[in-house]
């Protein structure tokens, strides 16, 4: 495609498939020039809590014996779900990617790599 840079930058950062470089966008689907870049993240994932299955069989065992038993219930395993989308646009093409949600902290972590590439674009 005509005004797309070569690929002889350096690589700066890495989301997910998109390798961002000192002067252009690296992805699966081709080359993209960074000046003018517009990058989105949308986070598809959840945190769900539950009470593990060894906390309820605890709990009817020592429920027979006394009623502390009972206090295995208050035992949560929270475990996060889904994953993070990143797209970017430029140079009329566009690229999205998903990245699996390791926690709570995927989001934040995938927000901070995105501004600093949000920057460069500029």
């Amino acid at each position: 495609p005509q005004g797309v840079p070569g690929q002889g930058g350096v690589p700066v950062l890495s989301i997910g498939d998109i390798t961002v470089m000192s002067d252009a966008i690296v992805t699966p689907s081709g080359t993209m020039p960074l000046r003018g870049a517009v990058w989105t993240a949308t986070d598809m994932s959840r945190t769900e809590e539950k009470i593990p299955a060894h906390a309820i069989v605890l709990a009817i065992i020592f429920a027979l014996f006394c009623l502390i038993g009972l206090l295995f219930l208050l035992m949560k395993e929270k475990r996060t779900v889904g994953f993070v989308q990143v797209t970017v646009t430029s140079g009329g093409r566009h690229h999205a990617t998903m990245i699996p949600a390791m926690g709570p902290h995927t989001f934040p972590g995938v927000m901070g790599q995105l501004n600093q590439a949000r920057s460069m674009s500029a």
